[in-house]
C-alpha cells in the first residue's frame, strides 16, 4: 500500500501540479537517459501510459533493452518492481501466489497462509508473455483490470499503482501463444521498440563496455505518480475533439456509414470503444507532458498507432497485399476530417 498521502486536486492547485508534472517529467527523463540511449518515443509512450494509469506491450526484437528500459522507468519512479520470465511451464500461481499449510512450532497448530505472488507489486514485467499457455496467460486479467487476483475462492487487492507492461519477441513464434484478443484490448499500447541510429548504438556499445554501468535515482514516489493520474483525468477535452475520436473509432469498423473503402477491404474488426477512450486518455496524458492543459486531434493523431495497431483485425486481402495495421492507421488519419477547432 501507498504509505504517502494522496493530495486533492482543486481548481486553485492546478497549476501547481501542472508545474510539478514537468519538473518531475525532466528529472525522469534524466535519471531514464542515463541508462537508456534513444529510444525517445518509446520512452514517451510509457510515460503515457503510465500517467493513464494502464498497461503496455511492448514488441521488439531480442536485445534492445525492453526489460533494462521497464526497470529503469520504475525505478525513476520510485516504484517497486517484479520481473516474471513467461515460459511453457509457468502456471498461474507463479504469478498469483498461492496458500500453503504453516505450523506453529509452539502449538503444532496448521493453519493456511497466503503467499503473495509477483503480481504484488507496482510495476510488472511480464517478459515473453506470449510463451505461456492461455490458462496462465489468464491468470493476469483480473489483475489488470480489476486490480486484484482470487486464490481459491479469496480475493485479494492489488497495491496501487498497478502496470503490467508485457514484452513479446515478434520473430520467434515457434512455440509461443498468440494473446487472445479479449487480453489484447485491455493493453493501452503496443509499442513497437526498433534498432537504434547508427549514433545512438555506437553512444550504446561505448557506454556499456567501460567503466561501471550507470544507474537510476527514484525522483518521485507512488503516491505522486497516482496524483498525477488523477490530474490527467480533470484535463478538459473540447466537444470536437472528442467527436473527431469517435468518428475515427467508428471509421475503423467495416460496414459502418463512416468506413473508409480500405478499411470495407482489409479490415475484419475493427475496435471497441475502449479504444476511444484510451485515444481520449492518452490525449490528455501526453498534453500534460507537453506542458498544456487542453487536448487537441495531434495528441489524438500522435497516439493513435500504438493504442490502434494490436486492435485491428486484418483480412487475407491485407495479408496478401503487403498491408499492416500500421498502415491502416496511415490511411485513417489522412482520411478521417479534423475539425477546424480542432487543430
Amino acid at each position: 500500500m501507498t504509505t504517502q498521502p494522496i493530495p486533492e486536486i482543486a481548481e486553485n492547485n492546478i497549476r501547481e501540479h501542472l508545474q510539478k508534472l514537468q519538473n518531475y517529467r525532466e528529472s525522469i527523463i534524466t535519471q531514464v537517459r542515463r541508462v537508456i540511449i534513444g529510444q525517445e518515443e518509446v520512452v514517451n509512450q510509457l510515460l503515457v501510459v503510465l500517467l493513464v494509469g494502464g498497461h503496455a506491450l511492448i514488441t521488439g526484437l531480442p536485445g534492445l533493452a525492453k526489460t533494462l528500459l521497464v526497470r529503469t522507468v520504475a525505478t525513476a519512479l520510485g516504484l517497486t518492481f517484479n520481473r516474471i520470465q513467461f515460459t511453457p511451464d509457468l502456471m498461474p500461481a507463479d504469478i498469483t501466489g498461492t496458500d500453503i499449510i504453516e505450523e506453529d512450532v509452539t502449538t503444532g497448530h496448521r493453519t493456511w497462509k497466503f503467499v503473495e505472488g509477483p503480481v504484488f507489486t507496482n510495476v510488472l514485467l511480464a517478459d515473453e508473455i506470449n510463451r505461456t499457455p492461455p490458462k496462465t496467460q489468464s491468470a493476469l486479467l483480473e489483475a489488470m483490470q480489476e486490480y486484484s487476483v482470487t486464490v481459491l475462492g479469496k480475493t485479494y487487492n492489488l497495491s496501487p499503482p498497478f502496470y503490467v507492461l508485457a514484452t513479446q519477441n515478434p520473430i520467434e513464434l515457434d512455440g509461443t501463444y498468440p494473446l487472445p484478443e479479449a487480453q489484447l484490448d485491455r493493453f493501452i499500447f503496443n509499442i513497437i521498440i526498433g534498432y537504434p541510429s547508427e549514433e545512438e548504438e555506437l553512444r550504446v556499445v561505448s557506454s556499456t563496455t567501460s567503466g561501471e554501468l550507470a544507474t537510476p535515482e527514484a525522483v518521485t514516489h507512488a503516491a505522486e505518480v497516482m496524483l498525477f493520474q488523477k490530474l490527467v483525468r480533470k484535463v478538459p477535452i473540447s466537444d470536437s475533439v472528442s467527436r473527431y475520436v469517435i468518428q475515427f473509432v467508428r471509421a475503423t469498423r467495416p460496414g459502418n456509414p463512416e468506413a473508409p473503402d480500405f478499411i470495407n477491404r482489409y479490415v475484419s474488426y475493427g475496435v471497441s470503444p475502449r479504444a476511444g477512450q484510451y485515444l481520449v486518455l492518452g490525449g490528455k496524458a501526453r498534453a500534460l507532458l507537453e506542458g498544456r492543459y487542453n487536448v487537441s486531434c495531434e495528441d489524438v493523431q500522435k497516439l493513435a498507432t500504438p493504442i490502434l495497431r494490436h486492435r485491428i483485425l486484418l483480412n487475407f486481402h491485407a495479408e496478401s497485399d503487403g498491408i499492416t495495421s500500421d498502415e491502416i492507421v496511415r490511411r485513417l488519419i489522412e482520411a478521417v476530417p479534423v475539425p477546424k477547432s480542432g487543430i
